[in-house]
């Protein structure tokens, strides 16, 4: 038994964190009606059947059919280095930065596996580091890209334009500057590339099944932009998984869901204690785009855009921060522990060498992006 508390604890660290805050304000406030203001319904039902849907999507095979059709042409090294970042800089836009990982570098791992030992030795590393990061860049540009931007998104009151507006900068210099580092990665590599794989792309053999997770995409999209109520997207997608596919239920992370519940409640009691409150406040205003970059170093993006949130109404520049925040180390964000562990499981012995890798490259990239801020933000 204690083993197995061990173990969650190690495998749900932030949960914990957040349950753990959540009960220590609860000393200071005690739970009265006044809690279910906290929580922000909307953000959780929004994020709930998202992680449904696109769980229906990845089990179609429609993101293997998209990777697979896309690399079908790559002939250089360089082809197949950016072709595999590119797609998961943009993917992340529309399927989330943890669905675009979960996808993609497993595949990513076997396509290089195809193309030969040693454009596996040299590139696998640098692409798998290359695609989380582009993953965790290009989700910041929409509001459905990340948890921290959809939260942030309906906290703010911003329309999608002028929220997609405030990203584009920051999207484009990284969408510049990965490209840059993916063709001097593989610039030294001359040699034709031919990537075979075993089976002709195919989508799912149940065409009804697509086409409805394609429709119940749509009433999410039109419920993020406002014009469809989240109540009625909720029903909808939750009879509409029913119908589709039971099993995508067990799929969904109920565990970030009551992450945000905890923070939502720390977040709600500290509002209430105002010596805490001032002292927060103090501290985040007017340094919100720092301050997000800073605690997500330590507590990653998604808990530090909650956890900041409660103590600044400049929500754009938060925005910036925790999007930014997203660079550094291993755990800014939680999509980066994703890559790291799908790395380390299938390839024996490069843990460190990744690590270094990744920690130069994410460090290298925040640098740029926080100097774009101080010159033109």
């Amino acid at each position: 038994m204690k083993v197995k508390i061990v173990r969650f604890i190690k495998q749900e660290a932030v949960l914990c964190a957040a349950l753990a805050l959540a009960a220590v304000s609860m000393v200071f406030v005690r739970p009265d009606a006044g809690y279910l203001g906290y929580i922000d319904f909307r953000t959780l039902a929004i994020l709930f059947c998202l992680m449904g849907v696109m769980a229906g999507l990845q089990k179609t095979g429609l993101f293997q059919w998209v990777a697979q059709t896309f690399l079908s042409r790559v002939r250089r090294a360089w082809q197949l280095s950016l072709a595999l970042v590119l797609l998961c800089f943009f993917s992340s836009m529309f399927i989330t930065n943890d669905v675009a990982l979960i996808t993609f570098v497993p595949f990513t791992l076997t396509v290089l596996g195809l193309a030969g030992e040693k454009i596996k030795a040299r590139l696998l590393i640098p692409t798998v580091v290359l695609q989380t990061i582009a993953a965790n860049l290009g989700s910041m540009l929409t509001p459905i890209g990340n948890p921290q931007n959809l939260y942030l998104y309906g906290k703010s009151g911003m329309t999608v334009a002028q929220f997609t507006g405030l990203m584009l900068p920051y999207a484009a210099v990284s969408l510049v500057i990965l490209a840059a580092w993916s063709l001097l990665q593989a610039r030294t590599y001359k040699a034709p590339v031919q990537v075979s794989f075993s089976e002709e792309p195919k989508l799912s053999e149940k065409p009804l099944r697509l086409a409805a997770y394609a429709a119940l995409f749509c009433v999410n999209l039109l419920a993020v932009v406002r014009a469809v109520p989240w109540p009625a997207a909720l029903g909808v997608t939750v009879l509409g998984l029913l119908l589709a596919d039971k099993t995508i239920f067990c799929h969904i992370d109920y565990s970030l869901l009551l992450t945000f519940v905890g923070f939502f409640i720390f977040i709600g009691n500290m509002g209430r204690l105002p010596e805490f409150e001032s002292l927060l406040q103090q501290i985040v205003s007017g340094n919100e785009v720092l301050a997000g970059v800073a605690a997500s170093q330590v507590i990653s993006n998604v808990p530090a855009a909650l956890l900041l949130s409660g103590f600044t109404e400049n929500f754009s520049a938060l925005t910036v921060g925790v999007n930014l925040g997203g660079l550094g180390t291993l755990i800014a964000s939680m999509a980066s522990l994703i890559s790291y562990k799908l790395v380390v499981r299938r390839e024996n012995g490069i843990g460190g060498t990744y690590l270094r890798y990744f920690t130069l490259a994410n460090v290298s990239f925040l640098g740029v992006l926080l100097l774009f801020f101080w010159v033109f933000g």
